[in-house]
């Protein structure tokens, strides 16, 4: 079997790969992920994710599948960041507060035998109910998602913040798209299940 290895240091990416039951590699890829002028949302997110598989394939064995994600989210034309510190995350969510948020997670699965790279996007769109000041105050200290962009974890209490989830693949809004991962992980011959 080929050795899996995640090009990411997200602890969020890699619970969702051990979903799979399959030993991988962990590595962070460093590279500059400030977008290029203009560059909208859905391509900087693909980009990305190539630019860290690729990087990964330096830190890690010949013959590794580097499997590599990104994600970008915007809310009226605002591209969102991980916010860092409480009163960012507040402002992110006061803004976001009954509004359609957009997250594009691109996926880059990259066969260093081949020099193969599998690529994937997945748009999903999250609308927020309106949030009062209070749940929001609430919301943050109980959850303190300060590393998460859009200042929510959806795979928790960040739930109850939403009116919908518009998405092909529920696991892309934490940050790695499964369904298209198993697609192609099947095409570069691992046997999922």
């Amino acid at each position: 079997m080929q050795v899996l290895v995640l090009a990411s240091g997200s602890r969020y990416r890699a619970e969702l790969l051990q979903r799979l039951n399959l030993p991988f590699l962990q590595c962070s890829p460093d590279i500059d992920e400030s977008a290029d002028s203009g560059e909208a949302p859905d391509v900087l997110a693909s980009r990305l994710a190539r630019e860290k598989a690729d990087a990964g394939r330096i830190l890690t064995q010949p013959g590794a599948l580097v499997i590599a994600s990104d994600q970008v989210a915007a809310c009226q034309g605002v591209r969102l960041h991980k916010p860092g510190s409480e009163e960012r995350a507040k402002e992110q969510l006061q803004m976001m507060s009954g509004h359609s948020v957009d997250f594009y997670t691109g996926l880059c699965l990259l066969d260093t035998r081949s020099n193969r790279h599998f690529s994937a996007l997945d748009r999903t769109t999250v609308r927020l109910r309106h949030l009062s000041h209070d749940e929001i105050e609430r919301y943050i200290a109980a959850d303190q998602p300060l590393d998460c962009a859009g200042s929510f974890k959806v795979e928790s209490l960040g739930i109850s913040l939403f009116e919908s989830i518009d998405s092909q693949d529920p696991t892309a809004l934490v940050g790695l798209p499964m369904i298209a991962l198993c697609r192609g992980l099947r095409e570069a011959g691992v046997t999922v299940p």
